[in-house]
């Protein structure tokens, strides 16, 4: 075989959509693995898609996108358009951030557990992940752990809130450990903000802070909020010099978004999407209440559609653990493993297979066999 890039030899698989293939090799198995909404796309939306299909919109849009899109995000996020880049989803804004910003040698700063394609990027960049430990702070940054990592080759902390797999909400105290930390220095913050519409209304946040916008990137997706996975759609925001730059990477990659996507991400951005997110801040709850109930310690979610619980008195590992939950409960659940931290499971509140009642009930039954499991 002719070798290959040395830094695509390291990738890893993804785990979350391996325990997901396995759910669907199992009949009748519960798959609660991966981070997608149940929801269609709202019907205003879909609309707006047709339409711009039968319209002919059906050719290149700018690299950097739509101008009327581009116009209706910097409303949205109290910035100008040209601080605005249309990507193929977060991942996409992910990608052309991190490959824009990063050389080899470079470290990254990434609190754990964390969404696996942050290491998926950085190292493809020839970069290094620097894991910053959470768990032992209640999944909270503090400022003495921060701050012994930063070193001459930080190149970026990168911060996800709420937080997937655990659906915690980064503190005020843990936002101004990271602003202190990157403040005058040649660092900069990465805000993965894909839950941000699915966490609460006073969600403590960097992205608006003044101080910090030489040195801010955002990546937002239209997938989580509008029940928009299939369609790829999001975007990046930044200083316009940088996004000027950035843009160049992403054309490289994928010239633009779809045309008659970005004009149904314009009807989007003013469609309520309230109802789903009480739906999913409802679920959170009542997994969080049943875990409880379980004995099974596990940090509060305030955002996102995840929990993630600790079952590591089950002497059994994580692997081990959700292997034989598929077999014998036939509910399928992600090992915290594939975000960093092992003797931990994720379980995504967001869909529920045969409906929400039937998915609700699934935790219920669930809560024998996993203590049946500690028995042997």
């Amino acid at each position: 075989m002719i070798p290959l890039n040395r830094n695509l030899l390291k990738l890893k698989r993804s785990g979350i959509r391996a325990y997901s293939a396995l759910a669907a090799e199992t009949p009748g198995c519960i798959s609660l693995t991966l981070g997608e909404p149940e929801f269609d796309t709202p019907a205003p939306i879909t609309a707006a898609g047709k339409v711009a299909l039968d319209g002919g919109k059906t050719h290149y849009a700018p690299n950097a996108g739509l101008m009327d899109l581009r116009r209706a995000i910097a409303k949205a996020e109290s910035r100008e358009p040209e601080e605005i880049l249309v990507t193929i989803g977060a991942s996409g804004a992910l990608f052309t951030a991190l490959l824009g910003i990063l050389n080899p040698g470079d470290q990254v700063i990434v609190p754990m557990p964390a969404f696996p394609l942050y290491e998926t990027i950085i190292t493809m960049a020839g970069a290094e992940v620097v894991p910053l430990e959470t768990w032992k702070d209640g999944f909270q940054i503090r400022p003495e752990r921060l701050n012994a990592l930063v070193n001459g080759h930080t190149k970026a902390i990168l911060l996800n809130s709420p937080n997937n797999p655990t659906g915690v909400v980064y503190d005020r105290a843990s936002m101004a450990a990271v602003k202190n930390a990157i403040l005058g220095r040649p660092i900069f913050l990465l805000c993965d903000q894909v839950y941000q519409g699915l966490g609460p209304a006073d969600l403590p946040r960097l992205t608006e802070d003044a101080d910090l916008r030489g040195q801010l990137l955002l990546c937002q997706s239209f997938s989580k909020p509008y029940a928009m996975t299939g369609w790829r759609a999001g975007y990046l925001v930044g200083p316009a010099e940088l996004i000027g730059e950035l843009t160049l990477l992403n054309a490289a990659q994928v010239a633009s978004v779809p045309t008659f996507v970005q004009e149904a991400c314009i009807t989007a951005l003013h469609t309520d999407y309230a109802p789903m997110a009480e739906t999913y801040a409802r679920r959170r709850e009542y997994v969080f209440e049943r875990l409880a109930a379980m004995g099974l310690p596990c940090p509060k979610p305030e955002g996102a559609f995840y929990a993630f619980p600790d079952i590591s008195a089950f002497g059994l590992d994580d692997d081990t653990f959700c292997r034989r939950m598929i077999r014998e409960a036939g509910v399928a659940a992600v090992p915290g493993s594939c975000f960093g931290l092992p003797g931990y499971l994720r379980l995504s509140c967001c869909w529920f297979p045969g409906g929400p009642d039937r998915g609700i009930k699934s935790y219920g039954a669930v809560r024998e066999k996993p203590v049946k499991v500690r028995e042997n």
